[in-house]
């Protein structure tokens, strides 16, 4: 009987205790890694617009630059129109592998036009076309169009790889850029 007393008493003391430590019940913030800051490319736009998602993957674009031409380690090149490179983050929030098909997303610009990323420029700045994007994985990369020099990019459209709603990956996302 004693014991039970004891027991009760300290519980009591606990449950003033906790009651004084200022704790008023809201949650904690999840902890988040500390990601190293990266420079910005000197001729890129920061973009700060909120990601959006296609099935498990989560999109962000972070960057956007138009170039008059583009040079790589082994070639340098005009566009028909102008280079636009969107500076891209997929984040894969699911359990199993996706396959992103990265030919599959498009720019679209104020007129309505829709372009696929340019293959040539992708091939010279050894961006992939395909890309297995694991379980908790992010990656950024660049995608790269050719544009009309009168066009304007006004948003992509993502896909995020086949989800079992989504199994031929034909819906996608749309993500503004301004």
């Amino acid at each position: 009987m004693r014991m039970i007393v004891l027991v009760a008493a300290f519980g009591a003391v606990l449950g003033l205790a906790s009651g004084c430590s200022g704790d008023d019940g809201s949650p904690e913030a999840a902890p988040t890694y500390e990601l190293s800051p990266r420079p910005v490319r000197p001729d890129e736009k920061v973009l700060k617009i909120a990601p959006v998602s296609d099935g498990d993957t989560a999109f962000k674009a972070i960057g956007i630059t138009t170039l008059p031409e583009i040079t790589g380690s082994h070639a340098n090149m005009k566009p028909e129109g102008q280079y636009v490179r969107v500076r891209v983050e997929m984040v894969n929030n699911g359990r199993t592998t996706t396959l992103v098909d990265v030919d599959k997303q498009r720019l679209v610009a104020s007129d309505g036009s829709a372009s696929k990323p340019d293959y040539d420029a992708m091939i010279i700045k050894r961006q992939p076309f395909k890309l297995d994007l694991g379980a908790a994985m992010r990656v950024e990369m660049d995608l790269w169009y050719d544009i009309p020099k009168t066009a304007r990019p006004a948003s992509l459209k993502l896909f995020g790889g086949s989800t079992l709603t989504d199994m031929k990956d034909l819906e996608g996302t749309d993500l503004k850029l301004a």
